[in-house]
Formats: C-alpha cells, structure tokens, sequence
C-alpha cells in the first residue's frame, strides 16, 4: 500500500518532494563518451551505436516514402485522434506566438521587436517502453507554428503511429536513432543527421545526461529527469485521486506520484484505492513503492505551501481558489473533471514540461521557445539628441569614454555641418562639339 506520512515529519515529507535524482556520475561519464565519439566520427559512430544500443542494422534515415507508408497502418481511429489532439495543439501554440511590434519610445526614437524563427530543430521522442505519439505533436508542432523552415526527429521507434504523428505535425527528416548518440548527432551534426538549432523533447537518463553534455553548444529545452505528479485536494472521489496517481507513475519506475491533503479519512481512501487498483507489477508498481506517497497536512494553506515548495511538473489542485495561489508548477490541472492524462494528449496545452523542481523558474516547452526576439532600433539627428546626454552621462560613469565620445563625435559633427560660402570660382566647362 502506498504509505502515509504526517506533515510534521519533515524528513519524510523531504524524500516524498524532493526532485528525484536524475544525474549520476557513472551515466554521465558514459554519456560523455559517446557524445565525443559521435562528434569526433559521425556517421561511423552513430551506426556502430545503433547496431550496439538501438539493435538498429538499418539505414540510419526513414525515407520519405516509407514515412508515409509508415503512418497510413497506423489503425484509422488512431490516426484521427492525433489530427484532433494535433488541431488543438495549434490553437494554443499558435496563442503563445510571441508578437512583432514598433515602439516610440521618444520622438526619434523607436524600437521594433522582430520575432525570427529557429533554422532547424531537432524533436527527440523516446521509445523504450511505448510509442509516444503525442511527444511527437507537443514537440514538432509548437516548432512549426513558430514557422521553423526545418524539423527534424530522432526516435529509436518507428512504430507506424510515431509516423503517423510525424506526417501530422509536419516532421520534415525522421531517424531511427535514440539515446545519448542521437543527442549527440542532432547537436553536432554527422553527414547523415543535420545539425540543428535547438534539441527538444524528454528522455531517460542517458537522454538527459547527453542534452546536459551538448547545452554549452546546442541549446536544449531543459533538463528533464523523471515524470512527477502531486494532487493537492481536501475532496475526492478517492478513486479518481487513486487513478491519478497511477496513472502518471506508470510512466516510469523512477516517478514521483505524490497525494496531500488536510483530510486523514480522504488519505486512507484513497491509500486503499490505490491498493486496489494498482498492478500487481510494473512501473506503476515500482514507482508508487519507492517514490510514491501522501502527506497529511494541519490544513489546507500548509498543503499549498508545500506545493510550491515542490514546483511539480503537473499539479493537480481541487478548487480554482487554491489554484490561483500557485507560483510553482509546470502545468496546473483545476478541479476533479480535469483530469492530468487528457494533457497529455487533448486539451492543448503542451506536456513537456519541467521537472525536478525546474518550475521554480519556467514552465513548459511554447512557441516562445522555437523564436528569437530580436530588436531593431532606429535613431533620428533628434532622436540621438534627445537621448545623447543620458548616454553619454551613463557611460563616462561606467569609465568608458570611447562610448561617450561615439555620441559626442555625431553631436559635434552635427553642430560645424554647416554650409560655407567658397571663394574659388568654379572651373570653366569643357565643351564637346
């Protein structure tokens, strides 16, 4: 049965928030390894490591031609589901498209904020366990409302329902490639797979390890460790809560499926619902074992707190109230119909989201990600003589006066432009009969 603690015990209620461990020496070393192989060899690497990792022998790139072939198995109901899920997806993205926009700070001064999509983006999909089709369309598909001219994916699975979201969300290249060796190829470049601007998308540990390697030269989306939940709710049904918790925790053995609430009689329902309905085996098993729990709080404001303090990446929270008092969270999911799984798939908004207590600070993978916000600014002989005393002020106090004086040059300039009478006689015109 999954266990109960009290919130007064600090140090269990630690090991239940804590952001489970993801990084290990070991993994990390290895990463490293076949990180700079793929980048010292390329190609002659990265088959010796599909061979070896993926069980791959294969040509490293799936063709246009089977791509499609590929997806048009996949059952039709599935298919349909995914251009539905794919269709509200781009509502949203399409909401979070960061604006172009001119501002007149000043008259002669104006500042324009241009949005300039990424080149080339590379979507990594896991594959170990199950096909992820949905990984595919909350990864690609922000990319290519963003207008991204390329997208390319890396998936040691070819499943024909992968394809099938592939053809969906517009995938250009797929590779049938996984692990740290497709990080590494996606970050570098090989003479098969092209180098892109930006690696998205969750991963295992030797995933995670391998985009953590490549940050300093391709930038990633962030550092995803295993899939966490926490419920806060002093209401149930007890079996939806139950349902819940396993659901998410049959992600992976390493999960975090956590229950807090003010309510002891609500705890043990919904601690014997999850007895009942949890497989006997399996991830779920495994990770609400050892990584999963409930805290009983004194109340409900402690609840919150605690919360927070955890910034999980999906938080589940009974009332709208309690919902507008969290700061921390990757995704919040509002009352007992909002169910946490139907975000992963349905309702739009995109499921690759932070963990490890990364919601301190951001949320989820947008459209955001996939730009640059570059500014353009523009200056009139007024315009610099508005603003020319206040940098040249700033700079002198920073030390820097060849900054100053870049300003001073123009203003000086501007000052002797003056037109001057001449009193040499213009030269006499040659005539050409």
């Amino acid at each position: 049965m999954i266990r109960i603690v009290q919130s007064q015990n600090a140090a269990e209620v630690e090991s239940l928030l804590r952001p489970s461990a993801i990084r290990d020496r070991a993994t990390e070393q290895k990463a490293a390894r076949i990180v700079d192989r793929v980048r010292a060899d390329g190609d002659r690497a990265l088959k010796e490591y599909a061979r070896t990792l993926d069980r791959w022998a294969g040509p490293l790139e799936v063709s246009r031609k089977q791509i499609e072939a590929g997806a048009k198995k996949a059952p039709a109901k599935v298919r349909a589901a995914l251009s539905r899920a794919a269709a509200a997806i781009r509502d949203v993205a399409s909401a979070q498209r960061p604006r172009e926009w001119t501002l007149r700070v000043a008259p002669g001064v104006s500042v324009e904020q241009r949005v300039v999509p990424l080149e080339r983006v590379g979507c990594y999909v896991p594959g170990g366990r199950y096909p992820l089709p949905s990984t595919v369309l909350m990864t690609a598909i922000p990319a290519r409302v963003a207008g991204v001219p390329e997208v390319v994916m890396c998936s040691p699975s070819v499943d024909p329902v992968i394809l099938a979201a592939a053809v969906e969300a517009g995938v250009d290249r797929v590779f049938r490639i996984g692990g740290a060796h497709a990080v590494a190829a996606m970050a570098y470049g090989t003479k098969t797979v092209p180098r892109v601007s930006k690696i998205v998308g969750p991963g295992n540990r030797w995933v995670s390890a391998a985009k953590a390697l490549v940050a300093s030269d391709c930038p990633i989306d962030f550092y995803a460790g295993p899939t966490e939940i926490l419920i806060v709710a002093d209401r149930g049904p007890a079996s939806w809560i139950a349902a819940d918790l396993i659901a998410q925790a049959e992600h992976d053995p390493d999960a975090r499926a956590v229950f807090i609430t003010s309510k002891a009689a609500l705890a043990r329902e919904v601690a014997e619902e999850v007895g009942q309905q949890m497989p006997a085996s399996g991830p779920a098993a495994q990770s609400l074992w050892n990584h999963g729990g409930i805290i009983v709080t004194r109340s409900m404001d402690e609840a919150v707190a605690l919360a927070n303090e955890a910034a999980p990446e999906h938080l589940v929270v009974d009332t709208d109230a309690r919902a507008e008092r969290i700061r921390n969270a990757g995704a919040i999911f509002v009352g007992p119909w909002t169910a946490q799984v139907a975000g992963d798939y349905a309702i739009g908004s995109n499921h690759t989201l932070p963990t490890a207590g990364v919601a301190h600070v951001r949320g989820g993978l947008h459209t955001a990600d996939f730009v640059k916000l570059v500014s353009v600014q523009r200056l009139t002989k007024a315009g610099l003589a508005a603003i020319g005393d206040t940098v040249t002020t700033l700079a002198r106090a920073e030390g820097l006066e060849g900054h100053a004086r870049s300003i001073d040059i123009r203003t000086a300039d501007t000052r002797s432009a003056r037109p001057r009478r001449s009193s040499r006689r213009p030269a006499a015109r040659k005539v050409t009969r």
